[in-house]
């Protein structure tokens, strides 16, 4: 029985999320069925992150068993197939056969994301649910200079939802840059694992230094309060993108 690695690309806006739920079309249930429609197998898909409603990826990975061998291309094509015809937001990059111990959520070593802020007057049209709209001008330095007090390890108790299952809050984070390129603020982070809405939580925060209403030294402080009250507001899922995956 040959484990394949996918890596998928998808819009999430139209998804209750990556995980497969009962109040409504997830990602990894369009692949599933995808894979039904092409094998006739009804198979669990296993991705890296469980995305939100709304937050989409362009470098999701994910595995899954299937009771025959397929050529790679052949079994990404046709799901791709089966995906489109479907009308799903859901692309498979790539398809290739791994190791059995192979686990797309623990063989990871690293995560990548993306948080995209367009702050303009302007209303959004190309980008409308690609990005959160802001109105206000954003310092895009300062925000940078406050999110490096985020990096490194830590109790990320005030940046994780109330209901997040993780077992701890303590997380590493390995990078946090914010860079500007016309209207256009792009926050990436990367680390081993996050806890639930721990960068949507740390792009509202920065948000807010952006603006001038906090400082670095208020970020450090909401930190150490290790209170969810503390956290500045959760940015919407629309600017969120799941970028990649080490290995």
């Amino acid at each position: 029985m040959p484990r394949y690695r996918l890596l998928i690309e998808y819009d999430g806006t139209p998804y209750v999320g990556w995980q497969r739920q009962t109040n409504g079309h997830s990602v990894q249930g369009a692949i599933e069925a995808a894979i039904f429609s092409l094998t006739g197998e009804t198979v669990s898909v296993n991705g890296a992150g469980r995305t939100d409603s709304g937050v989409h990826a362009m470098g999701q990975v994910a595995h899954t068993d299937l009771s025959r061998a397929w050529p790679e291309h052949t079994l990404r094509n046709a799901l791709n197939a089966y995906l489109g015809t479907a009308r799903e937001r859901v692309v498979i990059l790539d398809a290739a056969v791994v190791p059995d111990d192979f686990s797309a959520r623990f063989s990871a070593v690293k995560r990548h994301y993306l948080y995209r802020i367009i702050s303009r007057r302007s209303p959004l049209a190309l980008e409308a649910n690609r990005a959160w709209f802001v109105t206000r001008e954003l310092d895009h330095a300062a925000m940078h200079a406050a999110g490096q007090m985020l990096v490194g390890r830590h109790d990320f108790t005030t940046f994780r939802a109330v209901k997040c299952q993780a077992n701890s809050p303590v997380r590493t984070i390995d990078r946090l840059e914010v860079t500007r390129s016309g209207d256009l603020i792009e926050m990436r982070v990367s680390a081993q694992s996050f806890l639930h809405n721990q960068i949507r939580s740390f792009a509202g925060t920065l948000k807010l230094v952006g603006e001038g209403k906090w400082t670095a030294a208020d970020v450090h402080a909401a930190l150490e309060a290790r209170d969810r009250k503390a956290c500045g507001p959760v940015a919407p899922p629309e600017g969120l993108y799941f970028m990649a995956v080490d290995y």
